[in-house]
């Protein structure tokens, strides 16, 4: 049950994107076409996880082995920027659409907020190793649901009327705030799944 709690909290109540306000830029950058938005969603997901898996490492064996606390962030954006690097080549030998269509926000990945931010709040939390997969998984879900979700509404603007002030970078910004209150409404199931683990 307290990884449910935990899934949910990630995807829905504590939304990275949404609830964390982490990893705007590959969220409105990203998010005009729906293919290059599940693109993305599915190389944060690979990065958040496989990131968090290997500083979580990092930063119990070694940064705290040797006194080397302060020089965590550094080391984690070398891990993350490594990782990019590897999904990069990947998408470019086997995907070569999708590496076009990801274009300049695919190395953005390595300077994505969201995937730091998660890396060093699993350490600030005092995650164990599995509560850490689990987290920085459901939390790479949940940025991906919510771009998939504004790429389908921004999608739609293609075929509706907007007036010329709210036309592209406004609209969205609108929209962007307008799925984060949504989001919002999930605020009360925190409250009732804490409320039954501990029943």
């Amino acid at each position: 049950m307290e990884y449910i709690v935990l899934a949910i909290n990630a995807i829905l109540v504590k939304n990275i994107l949404l609830a964390q306000y982490l990893g705007n830029c590959p969220f409105l950058g990203v998010s005009k076409k729906m293919d290059t938005a599940v693109g993305m969603g599915m190389a944060v997901v690979f990065v958040m996880t496989f990131a968090t898996f290997i500083t979580w490492f990092v930063h119990h064996y070694v940064l705290v082995t040797f006194g080397l606390e302060y020089l965590q962030t550094i080391v984690f954006i070398f891990v993350i920027a490594a990782l990019v690097q590897l999904i990069e080549m990947f998408l470019k030998k086997l995907v070569p659409g999708l590496y076009k269509a990801l274009g300049i926000f695919l190395p953005l990945i390595t300077t994505n907020c969201a995937i730091l931010g998660v890396a060093v709040l699993v350490i600030r939390k005092d995650f164990g190793f599995v509560e850490s997969l689990f987290y920085a998984l459901f939390s790479g879900a949940g940025f991906a649901l919510a771009l998939i979700i504004f790429a389908g509404i921004r999608e739609r603007f293609r075929v509706s009327y907007i007036p010329k002030a709210f036309r592209d970078t406004a609209i969205a910004l609108v929209t962007a705030g307008l799925i984060a209150m949504a989001f919002f409404g999930f605020q009360g199931i925190d409250s009732s799944l804490k409320a039954l683990t501990m029943n």
